[in-house]
């Protein structure tokens, strides 16, 4: 009687099966829709925040926050003054005096100075002091919705927000954020805080030298001073009042 032989099984190897094309696409195609919800979620806040800014007082921003915990970190005194102010109780030569120190042609550009930034570019590509070719419009963008610094990406964002406050708040609003939310001094930001803490008097009453003199301050407010000013500074600000002529009258409407 013939005998059966046993059945062999194969052995198995320790390679596990090879991941099928399905998977991979659906791998794929998640990661895609997950940039493209984020990118839609990104549109969608960062224009619902620029619409709600038009018509709402920027309280602070984060440079505010960014400066209080340096100062924390350092073991140096916190020292923070910040009132919003309406345009309309900001004088005139403090507006003049900003467009003549920081941006020429403010009224006139639609966010970007191109001559400026030409200027800029060649300037630092000489190696000559940093120039930054950035426009008011730029620096509110920035104060605003960013942070400091100089990578392409925030470089990127800034120019993005750039675009959105000049189509939805027009000049008039622009300059009105910018002269409340800039750095005009260690730990002051905005017109009202920077007038009371430099000349002790209102925001809407200040001289053109005055005007000039925090003007003249703003490439490091932190570091110049708008009373008792270093030469370097009385010079600027006798240039920033011979420009202020040049400004005339402000027109945010253009006509």
């Amino acid at each position: 009687m013939a005998t059966k032989k046993p059945i062999q099984k194969k052995a198995t190897t320790g390679k596990s099966k090879p991941v099928s094309k399905k998977s991979n696409r659906n791998l794929v195609q998640k990661i895609k829709w997950f940039f493209i919800k984020a990118a839609l979620w990104f549109f969608g806040v960062s224009i619902a925040s620029v619409v709600i800014f038009k018509y709402v007082p920027v309280f602070f921003t984060p440079l505010m926050v960014i400066r209080v915990i340096e100062n924390k970190m350092a073991d140096k005194e916190v020292y923070f003054d910040h009132n919003w102010e309406p345009i309309e109780k900001i004088s005139k030569n403090l507006q003049k005096a900003v467009i003549a120190s920081e941006d020429g042609t403010f009224l006139y550009h639609n966010g970007f100075d191109f001559k400026a930034l030409q200027k800029a570019y060649k300037s630092n590509e000489r190696g000559r002091r940093i120039r930054g070719g950035s426009t008011i419009s730029q620096q509110t963008a920035k104060n605003v919705f960013l942070w400091q610094g100089k990578s392409y990406f925030r470089k990127g964002l800034e120019a993005y927000f750039t675009v959105l406050i000049e189509l939805i708040w027009g000049k008039e609003r622009i300059m009105e954020v910018y002269l409340n939310s800039i750095e005009m001094g260690d730990g002051v930001y905005g017109a009202y805080a920077a007038t009371e803490y430099w000349y002790r008097r209102d925001a809407s009453s200040l001289t053109p030298i005055q005007a000039a003199g925090i003007a003249a301050i703003l490439p490091n407010p932190r570091k110049f001073k708008a009373t008792g000013s270093s030469s370097y500074i009385v010079r600027r600000k006798e240039r920033i009042v011979r420009e202020m002529r040049a400004v005339g009258k402000i027109n945010y409407d253009g006509k």
